[in-house]
Order: C-alpha cells, then structure tokens, then sequence
C-alpha cells in the first residue's frame, strides 16, 4: 500500500491527467481564431478562408479569420508565437513567411520547433511567367537569346523586394545568365498594367492574378515556374522543360500553432486540414485559382518550409534582395 502523501500525489496527478484528456477529447468546444499576417482581400486570404469554411464545417465551431497585416508579416506572426498553444489559434504560413524572410528581413527568427508547431502542408502552385506582347519572342529559350543578344534590355516587374514574384526573376536571372533589371511596384495590379502596357518586359506572377489577362491573350505567357505543368494552362511547359534544367518555384501555404501545443490537438488539426484537402467543393475552389491542395503530416510540412529556408537564403543572398 502507497504512503500517504505519495498516494495523495499519485491521485492528483492522475486526476489532472484525466481532466487534460477529457478537455483533449471536446476539442474544440468555443470557436477558433485564424491569424492571416496579411490584409483582407489578398491571395492569402482567400486561401484561408477557404479552409475556415471547410473546417467551421467539420469541426462545429466557427473558425474566423483574423487579418493583421504589416511589416511584411512580422505582426500576424508575433500574434501566433504569442498565444496561448490551446488549439484556439491558428495561423497561416507560407513560402515568405516560413523560408524567406528569414534571410530577407533583419531579426526575422520565428523558427520551426521553437516558435511554431507546423500542423500540414495545405497548398501547392507556382507562378507564370508572361512577357508584354510586345516583346518578339514566344517561347523560354527565345526569350534567353534575345536576353544575351540584348543586355540589360529586359526588365521584370514584381509586387514589391522579396516576394516570390521577385525572386522568381532573380533565380531565372541566376540560372541563365540573362541580365534583367527588377521593377518592384506596390501592388501587383499596377505591375500587370504597366505590362500590359508595354513599360516592362516580363513577369513572373502568380496564376491567381495573371490567369485573366493571359486567358485573354493581353500578355503573352510563356511557361510556369513549377515541376508540373499547371491545370488551368495544361499547354504551357514548365521553365525547367522549356530549357532551364532544374529550375522550380513552387509557392505552398499551410497551417501553424504556437509551440507546445498538446500532441493530441496537433494531431486532430492535422487530420481536420487533411480532410478538408480532400473536400470535393474546397478541390474545386482551389483549382479555379490555380492551387492544388496537398495534405501532409506536421513532419513533412516542417521538413519542407526547413529546405526552403535553405534554397531561398541562397538565392537572396546572390541577389541582394533586400526589403522595401
């Protein structure tokens, strides 16, 4: 028979124990709250709550999107890292955001495992590369020779330093050789207008943006920066294909937690995020802009933003790419 005290202790334990089960075991039992570091109407947004419609659904309680744009991200994220890792605030992660910034912005150290528990990997796209009509070339290796031929001629235009618009022309420029000089404007509207207009030469923009304009034909589009050819552009090579070996920008999203969040509630938000993945009416949504959605365990998204972390740093680093 167990001493006193110690029995005392055992009891207490197991009580709490049990109560941390069962509060596991209602999860969730209010509604849960979903940082986007961006501002409302913008591609992320979009994305997310096209999620929070579909775990609202499965879960039974509202998941709200909570947008808090500025500094590049820096204070969404310091909201995620901050609250409380009960499972009652999500956040949303993505290529800038979890790989590189990272090497971008000074003091920029929200890190995987320390700071942020990744939950799944929820989308995978790529962007396009389009040049103005009035441009005289119609394929990638075209464009490379006249590139060469012409020196410094070629501009490319971007929604601003460090984005992967941006940073998908200086890995072109890297791995061809071809000298191009970098437009950033504020917001991605105004570089396809001025595009369309003829005042710089190419872009490398998302399929969300650009698939209007190139589906009626008012920039001329050339390839996708990914290692499949996309849905919605299914006779467009990729760059890789079309001359460029090697070269891949795929721009993917995904769910994170704060830290020390109980196995048991990253264990049921994955499987909740996975499941919405395979949602016929989320798939179809997705699709129409160009995303696909992919579903991996909480390793396999962390492995992913870590090997980015590391391909991106490198390419800022030999661009000298800096914030705006």
């Amino acid at each position: 028979m167990l001493p006193r005290p110690r029995m005392a202790s055992t009891l207490s334990a197991t009580l709490l124990w049990c109560a941390a089960v069962s509060a596991h075991a209602q999860y969730p039992d209010k509604p849960i709250r979903y940082i986007v570091p961006s501002a409302a109407g913008g591609g992320a947004d979009v994305l997310a709550r096209l999620l929070a419609v579909e775990l609202t659904k499965q879960m039974g309680q509202q998941v709200v999107v909570d947008n808090r744009a500025g500094a590049s991200g820096r204070i969404g994220m310091e909201m995620i890292v901050a609250a409380p890792p009960d499972g009652y605030t999500i956040g949303y992660g993505n290529t800038p955001l979890l790989a590189i910034n990272r090497a971008l912005i000074p003091n920029w150290d929200f890190q995987i495992g320390r700071d942020l528990q990744p939950i799944a990997w929820m989308t995978s796209s790529q962007n396009l590369l389009a040049v103005t009509n009035a441009l005289p070339v119609k394929s990638v290796r075209e464009l490379i020779e006249y590139g060469k031929k012409n020196p410094d001629l070629l501009t490319f235009a971007s929604s601003g330093n460090g984005t992967t618009i941006h940073l998908s022309g200086e890995l072109f420029k890297q791995m061809t050789g071809v000298q191009m000089r970098h437009i950033p404007y504020k917001a991605v509207t105004v570089a396809l207008t001025e595009l369309i207009a003829g005042q710089t030469s190419m872009i490398f923009d998302n399929l969300t943006s650009i698939t209007p304009h190139a589906k009626a034909g008012k920039v001329r589009a050339l390839a996708v920066t990914g290692t499949t050819r996309a849905s919605n552009f299914p006779e467009l090579p990729t760059i890789a294909e079309a001359g460029v070996p090697g070269y891949d920008v795929t721009v993917w999203t995904g769910v994170v937690v704060p830290a020390k969040t109980p196995k048991a509630i990253v264990t049921r938000l994955n499987a909740e995020v996975n499941k919405a993945c395979v949602a016929p009416t989320l798939v179809e949504k997705l699709t129409v802009v160009g995303n696909r959605c992919v579903g991996s365990t909480p390793e396999e998204f962390g492995a992913l933003a870590k090997k980015e972390t590391v391909k991106w740093a490198e390419v800022v680093k030999r661009s000298g790419a800096r914030v705006d």
